[in-house]
């Protein structure tokens, strides 16, 4: 699923791997001798590792950073995923990529470890100006008190819903957006159909474990201290947090009955749950909204955006980054590659290019979310109505959204952290433990990890 997921948008372990003898220079960690300077004629080479350009988003940003290189610089793109124990591995035998596509997530361990290098000079020498990025974007690519990685896309939630099932049921938005759990509560039961004891309509999906994050900060909580060395995972608000999500799904007839039935949709096609009338609503990341309207356009869908307990728009931003690595043997040229990648104007030129392709084909543009709010501004205005309320609602939505994020301070332990948490929630999910007891488990797991990656980098 998320291999596809990618093509609608554009940590394992780290094993033994020790990055030492890293030189201290402006950035905070280590830097490289190379001359950051916007002006400057390069040459060489920019191995490009995590990207695929598979679409004409990163095809057009692509071809934008190609020319501002210039003709002797020569860019190769190697293929697939990035794979971080590859990468590491890379780094550690002095043969890394020149520059490297990751989740935002995993920036703050790759600092911890030596594996990039802070890019103070990089931002100063290309002028790349980071008041244009998103605060939540820029946060979880900033570790003790220096950028490591330049955002790139964003990923955000959204409401999404079959409004024939809602209105069979007499609800409405207002009662699966979030702002009341007594109402989703009340609403997942009035949605929920079973017949001879098989599930039949999934009411409303909390998606556990990823989103417990959004629930917990929805209920005024973060699972994490803000400088990233405290986990905060068994604050009651949490707990609290995880005991309604889960109880959505005990209502259906637990999370296994409600996994498999959801697993078994046809969720890139045409006959996904939202088409067939299988699902009431839930929370979903904006991309999917591209795929209904590409193989299930006529599907009766209601969308908003995931609000607080106060009923304020909220949403858990996720999304990639560029950083430059440890030993990379052209960084000016990283450098400038991760400035036209991310800068607005290819963003805008590569919207134009999708603008196009939709046109041509007949299919809707529904906007392209990115880490650079000048950005989001100039393409949302390339947006037309579709005349299909629906569709507007959505992209609507997402924008908004977009506007009201949060993210997880970057800190050296950030796959052991997540994983902590997301085993707690499991062991829930499976009848293992209670929601205070997972918790309280997974705090002291996460505290640990915590603990032993600040030590290990120094406090």
């Amino acid at each position: 699923m998320q291999r596809r997921a990618r093509a609608y948008l554009s940590m394992a372990a780290v094993g033994t791997v020790l990055l030492t003898g890293c030189a201290q220079g402006t950035g905070g960690g280590e830097t490289s001798n190379a001359t950051y300077d916007r002006g400057t004629k390069l040459s060489g080479k920019v191995s490009v590792m995590g990207f695929g350009a598979t679409d004409e988003i990163g095809k057009v940003r692509l071809d934008e950073a190609k020319k501002a290189l210039g003709s002797k610089v020569k860019v190769k793109l190697i293929p697939g995923d990035l794979d971080i124990q590859q990468f590491l591995s890379s780094v550690a035998s002095g043969d890394a990529p020149e520059v490297v596509y990751a989740d935002r997530g995993q920036i703050g361990s790759f600092a911890s470890r030596g594996a990039v290098i802070p890019l103070d000079d990089c931002i100063k020498g290309e002028k790349i100006d980071t008041s244009a990025f998103r605060s939540s974007a820029l946060d979880a690519v900033t570790f003790r008190g220096h950028v490591y990685g330049i955002p790139e896309f964003n990923v955000v939630q959204i409401i999404q819903a079959n409004a024939d099932l809602l209105r069979r049921a007499g609800l409405t938005l207002d009662d699966v957006n979030g702002s009341s759990w007594s109402k989703v509560s009340a609403a997942n039961k009035r949605l929920t159909r079973t017949v001879g004891g098989k599930l039949k309509v999934i009411g409303f999906d909390s998606k556990l474990p990823e989103f417990l994050p959004l629930w917990a900060k929805a209920n005024g909580a973060d699972l994490i201290s803000a400088d990233g060395k405290t986990a905060q995972i068994d604050d009651p608000k949490v707990v609290q947090a995880l005991t309604w999500a889960v109880g959505i799904y005990n209502a259906q007839g637990g999370f296994g009955k409600v996994k498999a039935y959801r697993d078994s949709a046809d969720f890139f096609g045409s006959g996904n749950q939202y088409a067939t009338g299988t699902l009431g609503a839930m929370p979903m990341e904006q991309w999917y909204v591209n795929v209904l309207n590409d193989v299930s356009p006529k599907a009766p869908m209601a969308f908003d955006t995931v609000r607080d307990r106060q009923g304020q728009p909220i949403a858990f931003a996720s999304g990639s980054a560029w950083a430059i690595p440890k030993g990379s043997k052209n960084p000016g040229a990283a450098c400038r590659f991760a400035r036209v990648m991310t800068q607005t104007s290819s963003w805008v030129k590569a919207a134009q290019e999708r603008v196009r392709l939709r046109q041509k084909d007949g299919g809707l543009f529904t906007g392209v979310l990115t880490g650079n709010v000048e950005a989001d501004k100039k393409i949302q205005a390339m947006i037309k109505p579709s005349g299909d309320q629906k569709w507007d609602k959505a992209i609507q939505a997402e924008y908004t959204a977009n506007d009201h994020t949060f993210s997880m301070p970057a800190n050296p332990a950030g796959q052991e952290f997540e994983t902590a948490w997301q085993d707690g929630v499991n062991r829930v999910l499976n009848g293992q433990q209670s929601p205070k007891a997972a918790m309280a488990q997974a705090q002291k797991e996460a505290q640990k990890a915590l603990d032993d990656a600040w030590a290990e980098i120094g406090k």
